[in-house]
Order: structure tokens, then C-alpha cells, then sequence
């Protein structure tokens, strides 16, 4: 397979858009995706991280002559028109058609991607402000909005299948590695991070580094990280300096210095992703207009602490940091209710969107019985079936030759390098198969139920071409398998109640 990205990184957009997708790219290429980045005026360290990485660069060229105003509010981050950056693209994808073509650019849309159609199978819109159309099959935004299942509601084509939520966030692995060691944050605030982006091309980093000065005197460390560029880098490092707080340019530790902090400050975007995963507790701040309905409906969710009111930024920052330093319950609140809402597999799930899928799918047979006696009975397993109680062996042995005998039962397990990712079983009843299906429990393949349920229905299509359909039943405290479902397109049909007497 391959994949191709159409995104920038400026001064004017900053690297949050590039970033995304090279996250994304990575995780295509763990499964031997070949990577071809489309990118106009690149900064030189990212097209060295490019090579370093082994991803291919497509470098469109800055029209010298003037070029007509677009008509989307982010046309001048283009640098170009829709027409030009479009007959550009097909040049740098170099004639050929491409599995995937994701385009990340608020300045792109439903003109620019009908006009690549004919170079690529199938194309993803990356996007988190619904304003304008586009021609995709994929449309990924990865943000927490009240309305986000009507935001692009005749924006797309009507099959196009949507990634919504923060369940989708494209974060780097090292956070979810880092997630392994972080913790829900309780008790006093000893350490601070900052972070406003790798830009922040307004310094609030500085605002915020004096709106922390003058704060009672705590026993707490400040990590303040700006980026290379940042225009006010030795003003900062300066303060830094003047205060005892310690400055990270260009860090690669960000996810350290997350899971060490018990307090951020920081903008929105998908650094707020970042914190939320790894349970931190965050004042976040506006610094973008597409940043303003994430934050309002984030911080109504419960996932982090806004700001509110007007006046003086340095001000409000002042009297909010005081707020938030003073009120540990809260700091607990924000920390649960964050990583309970993002989880770090976020770029697996999209990846797997995209047709990235490592397992294996094959027949259980007589050795597989002991193991799936003991997943069966695990209590997480049997937390979410229909009979919860334990099952005895003999029990399990007759089960077992019954199904193995029944040409209308398919017991599956699925396998990734051979080790065992989960079980899914289907019982045909008719042209309509009733499917059950759970992960190995404690085996270490969190965030592979979509992909396990994948491999199986193409197996089902290959060895059963009698079965037309699918049916899952739920129970109703099962959220897990409900997402699951819902997320591999399944629709609900009916629902029934259930009275205990």
C-alpha cells in the first residue's frame, strides 16, 4: 500500500497540521505503507526528519507572481491558488494513483480533492473546523465538540465515514508508552508545565511565565518548552533564567515532562489530546479562532480548565493559576474524566480506517481448548457476557466439540506474529450470522477489537459467501462493545429492556 500526505508546516500555520501526519505515517509504515509527503516551503529540520525517517518529500514550489484571493477564510496559508497547489500535487505524486491520499489544510477543499481524484483510489480529509465542503471517503477530526455528530452534515458525501472525537487522536506512541506510567493527579501542585506550541507566535508562553511569577511563593517546578523558531526564545530563556524555571527548546521529552507535571498551561489543539492522555490536569488557553469551540466544549466536558471573562490576559492568567493551584478536587476531576476520554490508541484505530491490519485470522482447533477456557473464564470476560458465571471444564469440553462439529458455528481466533490477539465466534442463523467476539485478557493488544472484527468479517466473506449479514447483541452496560460496533459500522436497529424481579 501507499499513502500519500498533502500538508504544510509555516510560521503562519505553525507544525501542528505536519505533526498530525507524520504521526499518522508512522503508523502506516509499521506495516510497510510506503510514505510520500506533498509540502510547500518546509522547514529544513523537518524535511531532515523526513530522510532521517525514510518518508519520501514532494517539495511544491512558492509562486513568485501574485495569485487571486481564495475564497475560504485560510486561503492565504496556501501561498498559492486551489488550481495551481492542485496541478502542483499531480506533478509531485508523479503521474501515478495512490491508495490514500490524505490532505491536511485548512486552505484545501472539495475543489482541490475532486480535483486529485484520478491519482488516488480513495482520499482522507483531516479536519476541526467544519467550514468548508469536501470530496473524501474518510473525513477524520479529532476533536470534542457538543455538536460533533452534525458538524459536517452536507459537507460530505453521503458514504463518507467519519472519525470523530478524541477516540481518533493522532498522538505519537510515546505517549501511549508513557501512559503506562502516568497516573490520575492527586495532592499539591509540585511541578508546572508550560507549553503555548512550538510557534507561539504571540508569546503567551511569556504571559504566562509572569502570571506564574508573581504567585505566592510554592514549593513547585516550572518546565517551560518553546520551540526552535520561537520569535521570543531569549526573552524567555532569560526569564527562565530569572526565576529558577528550567527552558526546553525543540524537547523530545515532551511526554516526560507531562507524566512529571501535576499542572499544565498550555493552548488547545492537539497538545490538549497530549495532556488528557497522560492525566494532566490543564489551564488552556485560546491562541487560535479555531481553537475557541475546542476549548469551550472540552472544559463543559469536564477535560480541562478554561479560562473565562474578558480583560487583560496576563491578568486572568494570574487569578486562574491561583484558582486551579488552590482547588485539588478539581485537578482530580479534570485528571480521571481526561484519561477516560482519550486513551493513546487513537492513531490505530485511523490507521486501520486506512486498511492497516496485522492479524491473522485462522480456525480454532483441539489445542486452543485450555486457553480459551481460561480467557472465557477471566472476570473481565465474563463482566460482559451473557451467562457471568464461571464455567467448569467438563462444561467447556462438551461446548467446545459441539461447536467444533456444527458447520454453522466458526470459532476464529485471531493472531498477530503468532501471538493471540482475541477470539470471535459466529453463529449462522440463516443468510445472518450472530457474532461474539474479546480480546485476549491482560494480552496486550488494547485498542485491536476494530481490527480483530475486520479480519473476521473478511474471513467470514471468503469461506461463508451464504452469510448476506451480521448481528451483534450488546449488553447494555457494555460500552466497550457498543463503540466497537458503532465504530465498524454496524447500525442499531432495535433495543430491549430487561427487569431483574
Amino acid at each position: 500500500m501507499n499513502v500519500a500526505f498533502r500538508t504544510d508546516a509555516t510560521s503562519r500555520i505553525g507544525t501542528g497540521h505536519f505533526m498530525r501526519c507524520m504521526t499518522l505515517a508512522e503508523a502506516l509504515q509499521h506495516h510497510g505503507v510506503r510514505i510520500r509527503f506533498v509540502s510547500r516551503d518546509l522547514p529544513k529540520y523537518l524535511r531532515d526528519m523526513l530522510k532521517t525517517k525514510g518518508m519520501e518529500l514532494a517539495s511544491l514550489e512558492s509562486d513568485a507572481t501574485p495569485y487571486p484571493a481564495g475564497d475560504l477564510a485560510h486561503s492565504h496559508w496556501l501561498n498559492a491558488s486551489q488550481e495551481q497547489d492542485a496541478q502542483a500535487t499531480k506533478q509531485a505524486l508523479s503521474g501515478r494513483k495512490w491508495d490514500w491520499l490524505v490532505v491536511d489544510h485548512y486552505a484545501l477543499d472539495v475543489r482541490w480533492e475532486s480535483a486529485l481524484r484520478p491519482f488516488a483510489e480513495r482520499i482522507m480529509a483531516i479536519d476541526d473546523i467544519a467550514d468548508r465542503h469536501h470530496d473524501c471517503d474518510v473525513l477524520l477530526d479529532q476533536n470534542l465538540y457538543a455538536d460533533m455528530q452534525a458538524r459536517y452534515a452536507g459537507k460530505v458525501p453521503a458514504q463518507c465515514r467519519q472519525l470523530l472525537g478524541p477516540r481518533y487522536a493522532l498522538l505519537r506512541d510515546e505517549f501511549r508508552e508513557s501512559r503506562k506510567q502516568a497516573r490520575q493527579r492527586s495532592g499539591p501542585v509540585k511541578r508546572i508545565l508550560v507549553f503555548f506550541g512550538g510557534m507561539d507566535a504571540d508569546n503567551y508562553t511569556g504571559r504566562a511565565i509572569e502570571a506564574l511569577a508573581v504567585q505566592e511563593a510554592g514549593a513547585w517546578q516550572v518546565d517551560v518548552v518553546i520551540g526552535m523558531q520561537h520569535p521570543c526564545r531569549e526573552q524567555i530563556e532569560a526569564l527562565c533564567k530569572l526565576h529558577g524555571y528550567h527552558c526546553h527548546v525543540q524537547t523530545k521529552r515532551m511526554a516526560e515532562l507531562m507524566v512529571r507535571a501535576d499542572l499544565a498551561i498550555g493552548a488547545g489543539g492537539s497538545a490538549m489530546w497530549e495532556r488528557c492522555c497522560l492525566g494532566l490536569p490543564a489551564l488552556s488557553v485560546c491562541v487560535a479562532d479555531n481553537q475557541r469551540q475546542q476549548i469551550a466544549d472540552a472544559a463543559e466536558q469536564g477535560l480541562i480548565y478554561s479560562l473565562s471573562g474578558g480583560g487583560d490576559l496576563t491578568s486572568a492568567l494570574r487569578r486562574h493559576i491561583g484558582s486551579i493551584l488552590e482547588n485539588e478536587p478539581l485537578r482530580k476531576l479534570i485528571s480521571r474524566t481526561a484519561m477516560q476520554e482519550v486513551d493513546g490508541l487513537g492513531v490505530n484505530r485511523v490507521a486501520t480506517a486506512l486498511g492497516a491490519n496485522d492479524i491473522e485470522i485462522r480456525i480454532a482447533n483441539e489445542s486452543d481448548s485450555p486457553k480459551l477456557f481460561e480467557w472465557r473464564n477471566h472476570q473481565t470476560i465474563r463482566a460482559v457476557s451473557k451467562n457471568s458465571t464461571p464455567i467448569a471444564w467438563a462444561d467447556h469440553q462438551v461446548w467446545f466439540a459441539k461447536v467444533q462439529a456444527d458447520k454453522n458455528r466458526m470459532l476464529l481466533i485471531g493472531e498477530i506474529d503468532n501471538e493471540p490477539v482475541g477470539v470471535v465466534r459466529f453463529d449462522q442463523e440463516g443468510e445472518t450470522a450472530l457474532v461474539s467476539i474479546y480480546l485476549v485478557p491482560e494480552g496486550g493488544f488494547k485498542g485491536q477489537g476494530r481490527n480483530l472484527l475486520l479480519r473476521a468479517e473478511e474471513w467470514l466473506k471468503t469461506h461463508r459467501a451464504d452469510i448476506k449479514s451480521i448481528r451483534a447483541e450488546v449488553l447494555g452496560a457494555n460500552t466497550a462493545s457498543q463503540r466497537l460496533f458503532i465504530g465498524a459500522d454496524y447500525r442499531l436497529e432495535s433495543m430491549h429492556y430487561l427487569k431483574e424481579l
